[in-house]
């Protein structure tokens, strides 16, 4: 492997360092959407209790069934489900639904996001279950948080209600939210809702749990939870200018502590940390030796705009490093991937992004052939018998 420095890059990015945030919470993970930097990461891929934070996977799948439609195994937005014993025997935050209802799917949704409605999730999860009962849907969500990548991910229940082996880490809650904030934006709207009446039969639990809705600080979802076991936990996002960041905190002690956390995690992240453009998409970066091929060397260049988050204090400088496997061998073509910039960063994860070639070089003819042949031929001779035989 060889490693090329590029000194140009060095030299023009100036950056700084900035503070650690030392969290109170027990577990939690803090992520830049927009540049998919990780600004903290503390205990988060240990499964933990996600308490209400799993109806996130619950909603995500009533999300895909909606997008299927109801001709194709999922559901309607104004199709009603009736609600079960189980789904009624349900405690804690509810929608305060009994058999006696057929609620639309619309309604389950807001009950779910704004009242944090167990039955809801339970209403929703018989519907969707393959053997109508919610245990069975739990297996679903488990295998389908598998395979998006939530290997530290088992649920029990579609609504975090206390039961052994309903698991969930931090990195996972961050990389669902995530999902849901890119997959489905015609529904992500409904996580800031503050406020949803049913039936006017739920006076006392009316309104959204998530703390940093309307304060001014561009919070708009997700998901709050709390048990005895798991503490007071949250998965929120906010978005300033173009930016966005998705966190998640547990283990809090109180409601109060969960609000104070949330809001300074946002000011910290959005504060200290600012974007970067270093280059638009074919800037050249750097140039590197061809083998056997009509040109000598090769331009590589960015395949696309490259933006960094960086500390906005400070006066250290980044490190910017290529790397390839050189020498690089003739044909390719313009566009090839044949390198990565590699981008470090006091305290924050590296940056890697493909370069790839300014120009096509075809191979060489029967000249360049031989003398690479040649070349190599004295240099084997040169290291001696062992390089000779």
């Amino acid at each position: 492997m060889i490693r090329f420095y590029t000194a140009l890059l060095v030299l023009i990015l100036s950056t700084l360092s900035a503070a650690a945030f030392e969290t109170k919470a027990t577990s939690a993970f803090v992520i830049d959407q927009t540049t998919g930097t990780v600004l903290l990461s503390k205990d988060a891929d240990r499964p933990l209790p996600p308490a209400s934070m799993s109806k996130l996977m619950t909603l995500y799948m009533a999300f895909e069934a909606i997008e299927r439609g109801k001709a194709n195994g999922g559901l309607d937005l104004t199709e009603k489900l009736p609600v079960s014993a189980h789904a009624m025997s349900y405690g804690g935050s509810t929608m305060f639904l009994d058999t006696t209802d057929r609620v639309t799917v619309e309604d389950l949704l807001r009950g779910i996001i704004v009242l944090s409605g167990n039955d809801a999730c339970a209403v929703i999860a018989e519907a969707l279950s393959p053997d109508g009962t919610e245990a069975g849907f739990a297996r679903l969500m488990t295998q389908r948080a598998q395979q998006m990548g939530m290997t530290n991910s088992t649920f029990t229940n579609s609504n975090g209600w206390p039961q052994a082996g309903q698991r969930m880490s931090m990195r996972d809650l961050a990389l669902l939210a995530n999902r849901l904030i890119v997959d489905f934006p015609q529904f992500y709207p409904m996580f800031a809702e503050r406020e949803f009446i049913f039936d006017g039969r739920a006076p006392k639990n009316k309104l959204n749990r998530n703390p940093l809705l309307g304060l001014g600080i561009g919070a708009d979802g997700l998901k709050t939870g709390h048990t005895q076991e798991a503490g007071y936990g949250l998965v929120g996002s906010a978005k300033q200018g173009n930016r966005r960041v998705i966190f998640v905190i547990s283990g809090l002690d109180t409601a109060a502590d969960r609000a104070q956390e949330a809001e300074a995690i946002v000011n910290w992240a959005f504060r200290q940390f600012s974007e970067r453009s270093l280059g638009k998409a074919g800037k050249q970066i750097a140039e590197a030796p061809v083998a056997m091929g009509v040109a000598k060397t090769v331009g590589l260049e960015l395949a696309e705009d490259l933006t960094v988050l960086a500390p906005v204090m400070g006066g250290k400088k980044l490190e910017a490093e290529v790397v390839y496997q050189g020498p690089l061998h003739a044909p390719f073509a313009k566009g090839d991937a044949l390198a990565e910039l590699v981008i470090r960063r006091d305290d924050l994860p590296e940056v890697r992004v493909p370069l790839v070639a300014s120009s096509p070089v075809a191979p060489g003819g029967f000249m360049v052939k031989l003398t690479a042949a040649t070349l190599h031929l004295i240099e084997r001779l040169n290291a001696g018998p062992q390089g000779a035989s």
